[in-house]
């Protein structure tokens, strides 16, 4: 198939296509680069969320109660769950399609399992690049889940618009990954298992942290959550729409003030 078919069967939202292209994107990323020109201009729509945090916190059942809610709404979404490299392949390990299986089936969903392929920060190496495919091919918002490495997983807030740090009462790591720089990274603190013993330790924890910003500083909103029975779920999703205003706001100020009226000339 040539690259130009590819690009088209993309942007027609053909499954298969997708996940060959995302494929290219990852093995072959110099014939890649050729497909992704071509897709730039349906690129820069789609709103991607990173969700990040320690290991154990619960993020795969998140993001799963999350598109459960999103499609209630009729959207278009796609989930990017990057996992350790196996050893032996250079593959996706963890499989997060499996964890995610009753969402895997509906058409309108399109989950990945990206591998880290060494990659210290938490995601894949062409991350971004399969985002940037998913947005061509009309799924919005794209989810991007981490490995759950714990201190190295900044690199998720340069290719997310929104990022939820995912903690847990049980994590055992929660503050400590607070001071380890996912403070200075997250949109959203979404504090899962808030059923459990701790709970609200954690919470006030986080809110103290907070407190201690600097003045100026967007402070994040704090959620409590448990995704096994889409508990606070839907007020996560409401924190993020805040945050995608926010977002908007913002750059329609930038672009009035790099974008003056006649009258300024």
């Amino acid at each position: 198939m040539s690259l130009q078919a590819l690009a088209d069967q993309v942007r027609a939202g053909d499954r298969l296509a997708t996940a060959r292209a995302i494929s290219l994107v990852e093995d072959d990323f110099s014939r890649a680069e050729t497909l992704l020109d071509s897709l730039h201009e349906q690129t820069g729509k789609a709103w991607r969320i990173g969700i990040t945090g320690p290991p154990g916190a619960g993020k795969s059942t998140l993001v799963a109660a999350l598109v459960a809610l999103w499609r209630e709404d009729d959207a278009k979404v796609a989930v990017i769950a990057v996992d350790p490299t196996s050893p032996f392949t250079g593959g996706a390990l963890l499989g997060d399609r499996i964890r995610m299986s009753r969402l895997s089936t509906d058409p309108n969903v399109f989950i990945r399992s990206m591998a880290t392929r060494g990659n210290l920060g938490g995601l894949g190496r062409r991350t971004s690049e399969a985002a940037d495919i998913l947005d061509a091919g009309g799924y919005d918002p794209i989810f991007i889940e981490t490995v759950g490495v714990g201190q190295s997983e900044v690199d998720v807030a340069s290719a997310a618009d929104s990022t939820v740090v995912v903690l847990s009462p049980e994590s055992g790591d929660g503050i400590q990954a607070m001071k380890a720089g996912l403070r200075e990274i997250a949109d959203i603190f979404a504090v899962n298992k808030a059923d459990r013993d701790g709970a609200q330790r954690l919470i006030r924890a986080i809110e103290a942290t907070l407190d201690l910003a600097p003045g100026g500083a967007t402070r994040p909103a704090v959620c409590s959550t448990v995704a096994t029975r889409q508990g606070g779920v839907a007020d996560l999703k409401a924190a993020l729409h805040t945050h995608q205003q926010s977002l908007e706001q913002g750059a329609g100020a930038e672009e009035t003030e790099h974008h003056p009226g006649q009258e300024d000339f």
